[in-house]
């Protein structure tokens, strides 16, 4: 009976399982290529890609000259690791990240990462980072662009987000944390600049600035943008060098 009960929830999670497949570029480009991406639609797991980082993945894609050679973490979020894969892609040097406890999640990026044939090495890495917590690995890091994609959702894991990112922008002088988030609410317009009070408290307390705000229908080519729905937009954030007072977090 307790090897049926296992055969069947390996039968449930493989119905549950799919493989996506996101195009960058066309023929007309070089190099245009596809990303393979395997998603779980177990409602626990939320292994699956988000509307956002298709957003931030073609914004890496149109970007690309500036992202080529730049070292690039993509922070909690990196389960399906889109965003972080295109930047392999354009020849980033690229460390992938999720919560140290999402063991589920992390297996999930390296089974993504033999599916599309490529390996943790020297210039690309997994690495469980979970928020508001310094360990050796973390201090290791010092990224050009920190990404995140639809990081802004849960209201509770906001501080230890912000502290995260100002510690990585710290470690880096002249980087920048790139993030696509859904505005959900009506009061979360301009969700960098003012309408969400905790969101500005927080943007104040860790000296941080929102430097560009897009609507993603602006950029997104037309076929990819038919396929998303809702108010999704992108921020380009760094330390407020006017703030006298940041926290310094080393």
């Amino acid at each position: 009976m307790e090897g049926s009960d296992s055969a069947e929830t390996e039968t449930a999670d493989t119905l549950m399982t799919t493989v996506s497949h996101h195009h960058f570029g066309d023929e007309m480009d070089e190099p245009a290529f596809s990303i393979s991406i395997i998603e779980n639609m177990k409602e626990d797991y939320g292994l699956f890609v988000w509307p956002c980082s298709v957003v931030l993945a073609e914004y890496v894609w149109q970007q690309r000259l500036r992202f080529s050679g730049a070292g690039v973490v993509e922070v909690l979020g990196a389960g399906t690791s889109l965003p972080g894969l295109v930047a392999v892609k354009v020849g980033a040097d690229v460390t992938l990240t999720d919560d140290s406890s999402r063991l589920e999640v992390l297996d999930n990026m390296k089974r993504v990462l033999d599916l599309n044939k490529l390996e943790c090495n020297f210039c690309f890495q997994v690495l469980g980072l979970t928020w508001g917590v310094w360990d050796a690995s973390t201090f290791s890091l010092h990224p050009k662009f920190i990404l995140g994609a639809d990081v802004l959702y849960d209201a509770s894991a906001f501080d230890d987000l912000f502290a995260t990112v100002t510690f990585l922008l710290q470690c880096s002088p002249g980087s920048v944390f790139i993030t696509t988030y859904h505005n959900r609410r009506k009061h979360f317009v301009c969700i960098m600049c003012s309408g969400h009070h905790l969101i500005e408290f927080l943007m104040v307390k860790w000296g941080l600035k929102c430097v560009k705000l897009l609507d993603a229908f602006s950029f997104m080519p037309s076929h990819k943008a038919s396929g998303l729905s809702g108010n999704l937009q992108l921020a380009e954030i760094v330390l407020d060098s006017q703030r006298a007072e940041i926290p310094v977090l080393h």
